[in-house]
């Protein structure tokens, strides 16, 4: 990590916050060996109590991207776990992220239920996060996702979701001026309601408060991180999904959406200086899993692939049903940030800062 977190700090030894977070706040409370394999046992224990006698004892999102993957293998090989597999279709699905999850469901024989979100919405929401010209434009997305799966679960009845985050690949977090919150509703109708032309009819809408408390504390729906508490490294899940499944390898973590692909390796970088694999390479440099030297000499290429950019900035325009260079227009922008639009980031920060006292969040850093 470097200053483009702008609010990077560095102690005298030159250590920054993102390492200094992890070493008091995840490291010490992050358990993968005997202790963390009971504690998850007893929780697997009594998602498979509680389901008994249903078609499902909990439910899995599954991307088609590693962390997803290697959880859903985990969950029903290793805990006999009975998930209902659960896939949000944005619009921006890659061709391997398609050929993964289908490998996966097929060899496990499970059923998979796929969300479609309506593409119009979709699509005049995306343009509306491009014309704010702020970095998080994958809140639509995101969002998305996030919002049907607990929807969903909320519907019928389902007290588990098994999530893929996880402290081994994703201890150091994206900072908020590169990433907010996806929740914020009050950033998502002041950039919808300023930037879009159609109203969200059918898009999947959720607030924090919803998912964080009602749905937790009054619903009784708990997020598990099954990673967590296992010995998980990034290559050792690649070969066993590749040795199992066929599973392809992406460039990058989160290329299994186009959308994302592009975002992350071309808009953030060229438009606001952000490399998200900074964030990426940093979290695996803490957890042993590359070192420091290897992560800059990969830094020192550019994120996307030079002779595919043309290509893949026309087809999102395409996509989009604009021409590139009204795309390109976007780029051209005054950059802007979440403080310049109506944001709820006081209570944000507020239920972070209670979380970890609370024990239930460890890092805070952003």
């Amino acid at each position: 990590m470097d200053t483009s977190d702008a609010k990077i700090e560095f102690d005298d030894n030159g250590v920054c916050d993102h390492c200094r977070d992890f070493k008091a706040n995840v490291e010490p409370n992050w358990h993968t060996d005997e202790r963390g394999n009971a504690e998850l046992e007893r929780i697997v224990a009594r998602i498979r109590a509680e389901g008994e006698g249903k078609e499902f004892d909990s439910i899995l999102g599954l991307s088609g991207g590693l962390d997803s993957s290697y959880m859903l293998h985990m969950a029903v090989t290793r805990y006999k776990l009975r998930p209902l597999v659960f896939h949000v279709d944005g619009g921006w699905n890659s061709r391997i992220a398609v050929h993964n999850i289908e490998a996966l469901v097929e060899k496990l024989g499970l059923d998979l239920y796929t969300e479609v979100i309506n593409w119009e919405e979709m699509k005049d929401f995306q343009h509306a996060f491009f014309k704010a010209s702020v970095p998080h434009i994958d809140i639509p997305q995101d969002h998305a996702f996030i919002a049907t799966l607990y929807n969903f679960a909320d519907k019928h009845g389902i007290k588990y979701i098994l999530n893929g985050g996880n402290y081994s690949t994703e201890c150091v977090r994206n900072p908020l001026e590169w990433l907010y919150y996806g929740t914020d509703m009050a950033q998502i109708r002041d950039i919808h309601g300023q930037f879009g032309t159609r109203p969200l009819k059918t898009y999947p809408l959720s607030n924090i408060f919803r998912h964080k408390i009602y749905l937790r504390y009054v619903r009784g729906i708990q997020v598990i991180r099954m990673l967590n508490y296992i010995p998980y490294t990034k290559e050792i899940a690649k070969k066993t999904l590749a040795d199992e499944y066929g599973w392809e390898a992406y460039p990058q973590k989160h290329f299994e959406s186009r959308f994302t692909r592009f975002f992350e390796s071309y808009w953030m970088p060229t438009k606001f200086g952000y490399d998200t694999r900074r964030v990426q390479f940093s979290s695996l440099i803490l957890t042993g899993q590359m070192t420091r030297e290897e992560a800059l000499k990969e830094l020192e290429k550019p994120a996307y692939d030079p002779e595919t950019i043309e290509h893949d900035i026309a087809f999102v325009a395409s996509k989009l049903g604009i021409t590139t260079d009204q795309l390109m227009s976007y780029h051209a922008l005054p950059n802007k940030t979440f403080r310049d639009y109506k944001n709820q980031y006081y209570w944000f920060d507020l239920g972070a800062r209670a979380l970890k006292l609370l024990g239930i969040e460890r890092a805070i850093k952003r």
